[in-house]
């Protein structure tokens, strides 16, 4: 899987900041003209569109578990497998009234722009530079960096690591911000850099590095595969958030996926979206509390 800390990599150099679709549009007089041109005209609605149509089309990849990735069957599966779903079933009543178009991470911004698909679910993070030539739901989850642990070590995550009084070392992808991201969270750790993920995870397995710093969606289901070897460390650092998104300019469609995210986050689909949180993530949540809505943040 591509990791957390590669994208930010190329965030942070604006490349993927800006997006597969904005690389192809050059400077903002550009990105302002892509951005007029995605507008719908005004009465119509992807809303329309689709429930005419009569199923969804999914923008998504197949190679990264646990967001998006093929079973034995060539079915796919994963979280954005389940959430994109979930939008189905609020349409249609029927979660498999669906089409999923397998595309690169780079095809996302122009599948929309062409209206290739009807919205993207492939674990896409919400950017100022993205915003600017699509429309981002509300975010469906949070990721960052986090530590993965043999499930014997001694440290319980980042936190202690970085009190320990012994030198840590933690091993990571190749990347020129990759010591940077692991000295904002262990400041006194030796940074091993690996050409690949893999690599950076048998690292661990041969002990040569006390952890492994991945994305935390990565550790939650390496843990899951794995309980016997790993452990997810307690502690998570550099967020980002994952949203769907859209071609700009409709709001009404931009209103029904956020209304039908949030009840899937909140409300009446809380049950299938834990389910799928339990199974991708390993991550048992608990039932929103009834009474004052709890994205307002007033506890009883």
């Amino acid at each position: 899987m591509s990791t957390l800390l590669s994208r930010r990599n190329l965030l942070k150099s604006s490349a993927l900041g800006i997006g597969a679709g904005a690389m192809a549009f050059g400077g903002a007089a550009s990105v302002a003209a892509a951005r007029d041109a995605a507008l719908q005209e005004p009465g119509t609605s992807k809303l329309n569109e689709v429930l005419s149509r009569g199923h969804l089309i999914v923008g998504t990849g197949s190679t990264n578990p646990p967001w998006h990735f093929e079973d034995e069957a060539g079915e796919l599966i994963g979280f954005d497998i389940e959430v994109a779903k979930l939008v189905a079933k609020g349409l249609f009543d029927d979660p498999t009234a669906i089409e999923f178009v397998r595309e690169a991470s780079d095809a996302r911004i122009p599948n929309l722009q062409t209206s290739q698909v009807d919205v993207v679910f492939q674990f896409m993070t919400v950017t100022a530079q993205r915003a600017q030539v699509v429309e981002f739901t509300i975010p469906y989850y949070r990721e960052g960096v986090g530590t993965l642990l043999p499930i014997d070590s001694p440290y319980e995550g980042a936190l202690d690591m970085a009190a320990a009084s012994d030198p840590v070392i933690e091993s990571i992808l190749q990347n020129v911000y990759a010591e940077e991201l692991v000295h904002a969270a262990i400041p006194n750790a030796e940074v091993l850099q690996f050409d690949s993920q893999a690599n950076a995870i048998q690292a661990l397995d041969s002990g040569r590095a006390n952890a492994a710093a991945i994305d935390e969606s990565t550790v939650r289901w390496l843990v899951r595969q794995s309980p016997d070897l790993y452990k997810a460390g307690n502690y998570g650092w550099s967020p980002q958030s994952y949203s769907a998104a859209v071609r700009p300019g409709d709001s009404i469609w931009l209103n029904f996926l956020n209304t039908t995210l949030h009840e899937a986050m909140t409300g009446v689909e809380f049950a299938a979206y834990a389910a799928a949180f339990s199974t991708f993530f390993g991550v048992e949540l608990a039932p929103p509390p009834v009474g004052f809505p709890v994205e307002f943040g007033v506890r009883a």
